[in-house]
């Protein structure tokens, strides 16, 4: 019945859902894949047949049929068999179940070998990166901010003619939760162990990741060539934590190497491969893609950017996506080795730009054929998630079990990249100051912007840029609004500073610590500077930094700073008492002679 059509013309022939909206046909690979109740018109301009014939054909059958007929799930898997189709319904994508796009049951025979996802993990310094650098014959590490890893690095080699994919993962504790997203992405994981450390705090935060994401550990005892390398120490440390050695009877590869000098390298890549075997791992090339987003960014010259780990499926450049609250259509693709590709199959990691906006890492895409369905589910989970943030950020006055008012001091943080971002909100929110609590009104990446100045302005907070820089602009509107921009590139800084900020905030009152007294003895005018007191310092000392009040008849007639405080012709910081200065202040010139000008200062002492 009807003519047969090639691969080629079935590709070409696809019903947009905005033909019927919530209606789907698509035919890929000699596959008609469905989504909701198609009609015998649509059905027909999908195979390139005439409605009619499948009219006439059913009427025979005691079955009356019009263009517009909506057809059973039996009538349609019956014409693709006849016209050398297989077949596949889909659920209706709605806002609702948007997450059951990734539960889709994958049919046995579509099914092929994919590389193995392996994740590099263990505790700061032990050589993770390095080892990556050794694999690839890179210098990754040269690039790293302290030192130390601070965003996930996808990468892909060709090892025996197989593919492997390794993930970096940072090390310091700052970044657990972009680990444990590595552990939840991958298939194996190289536990590495420096020979001369030993297990240390992330070594066994990442044996709990592994455990958590059921997947089979390898442990690479690094830097077998230091001095006070003990290999045996090492493993003696990681059988207390159930890590034993098959050639104790347990279940873990154990591979000593030298990742700085090449050591063991190839023997460890030949056991992943191996356990990979054994996992036999696969996945459908001929379908939508889905996966993860490993890292994202804000590219100045390129925009919103992401790194993809595609788990299932093919990504091809030109594909709508949903990753979380944002959508967008592939625009490019380039792999780790920035080589622009059109297409990534299942364990390839790429870096994508076409998305509307920065998305989070961590969070799960999928591909679709249609903008207009990307785009609505999308904006509502936007507003669903914008939402919940609305009623989370409302404050309430709070106090102690003592029944002490607790500071609170509202944060926005602006990095470089969504796993930074996240990285930081964890540790800030890890801060424990008897007091204070600490409230984050936004943490995401990207430039800062006049937004999060007028949020800012409107909450209170102080916003927090790490490895991003405000404008020129933007800074004059912080200024306008009184806003606090504090900008970091180390973490590390950024914590502590932050740490000296709310210890500064706990209970206390500021009180006027007394300087000392000049009295003025002349006067003189400077064209460009105003008028200017010769002074004589009658009590204790007047410094550069001092507020000053001026004292006349015994009456405050002027609060304010001074602009200038000089001895002959320099500037100095201090006069003490019994000499001699010149002193100017600022935005003030109707000095006397007689005036008093009083120096302080303001403390903060602690309340009792």
């Amino acid at each position: 019945m009807g003519k047969k059509i090639n691969k080629s013309e079935r590709i070409e022939n696809i019903v947009s859902s905005k033909q019927q909206e919530g209606k789907k046909i698509r035919i890929d690979n000699n596959s008609l894949t469905y989504s909701g109740s198609i009609s015998v018109g649509e059905l027909a301009t999908a195979l390139n047949i005439k409605a009619s014939d499948i009219i006439k054909k059913y009427f025979f059958k005691g079955l009356m049929l019009t263009i517009n007929s909506p057809l059973d799930d039996n009538i349609i898997a019956e014409i693709c068999i006849e016209n050398n189709l297989d077949f596949n319904k889909e659920e209706k994508i709605s806002n609702d179940n948007f997450e059951d796009l990734f539960r889709i049951k994958e049919n046995p025979g579509d099914l092929v070998e994919r590389a193995p996802v392996v994740t590099v993990m263990g505790h700061v310094d032990h050589g993770k990166t390095t080892l990556i650098d050794a694999i690839r014959n890179s210098r990754l590490v040269d690039s790293e901010f302290g030192g130390i890893s601070q965003e996930i690095g996808a990468y892909q080699k060709e090892i025996n003619g197989k593919k492997i994919t390794f993930i970096d993962t940072p090390g310091h504790e700052a970044f657990t939760a972009m680990r444990s997203r590595g552990a939840s992405v991958t298939d194996i994981v190289v536990l590495i162990v420096a020979a001369d450390d030993g297990v240390m705090p992330q070594t066994i935060e990442a044996i709990d990741h592994a455990k958590a994401a059921n997947v089979p550990i390898i442990v690479a005892i690094n830097k077998i060539d230091a001095p006070g390398a003990n290999s045996e120490k090492v493993i003696s440390e990681l059988m207390k934590y159930n890590i034993i050695p098959e050639k104790y009877g347990g279940e873990n590869i154990f591979c000593e190497i030298s990742a700085k000098k090449n050591i063991g390298i190839d023997n460890l890549l030949e056991n992943i491969l191996l356990e990979a075997e054994m996992l036999e791992l696969k996945a459908n090339p001929n379908r939508y893609a889905l996966g993860t987003v490993l890292e994202a960014r804000l590219d100045k010259g390129e925009g919103p950017k992401a790194t993809f780990l595609i788990q299932n499926g093919t990504l091809k450049v030109g594909d709508y996506v949903i990753v979380g609250t944002t959508y967008g259509k592939i625009r490019r693709m380039s792999d780790d080795l920035n080589r622009i590709v059109s297409e990534a199959l299942p364990s390839t990691p790429v870096s994508v730009i076409g998305l509307n906006e920065v998305p989070v890492a961590g969070d799960r895409f999928v591909a679709l054929s249609d903008e207009k369905i990307a785009k609505d589910i999308a904006n509502f989970r936007k507003l669903k998630k914008d939402e919940e943030n609305r009623k989370s950020s409302i404050t309430t006055s709070i106090t102690d079990e003592e029944g002490n008012e607790i500071k609170n001091i509202n944060i926005i943080i602006k990095a470089n990249s969504t796993g930074a971002a996240e990285a930081v909100k964890g540790s800030v929110l890890k801060l424990n100051i008897p007091g204070t609590k600490i409230n984050i009104i936004r943490a995401f990446a990207g430039a800062i912007t006049e937004s999060d100045v007028l949020l800012a302005n409107a909450s209170k907070a102080i916003i927090y840029g790490f490895n991003v820089r405000p404008d020129a602009n933007v800074r004059n509107k912080a200024i306008e609004e009184k806003v606090e921009i504090r900008l970091h590139r180390i973490i590390y800084a950024l914590i502590e500073e932050l740490e000296a900020t709310l210890k500064g905030m706990r209970k206390k009152k500021e009180v006027e610590q007394y300087l000392g007294q000049a009295e003025v003895r002349q006067t003189f005018k400077a064209s460009k500077i105003g008028t200017i007191a010769g002074c004589y310092v009658i009590d204790g000392e007047i410094t550069s930094t001092s507020l000053i009040r001026v004292l006349r008849d015994g009456s405050e007639i002027y609060n304010g700073k001074l602009a200038g405080l000089r001895r002959f012709k320099d500037d100095v910081k201090e006069v003490k008492q019994g000499f001699e200065c010149g002193i100017s202040i600022l935005n003030f010139n109707d000095i006397h002679e007689g005036d008093i000008i009083e120096a302080y200062k303001m403390i903060e002492e602690e309340l009792d």
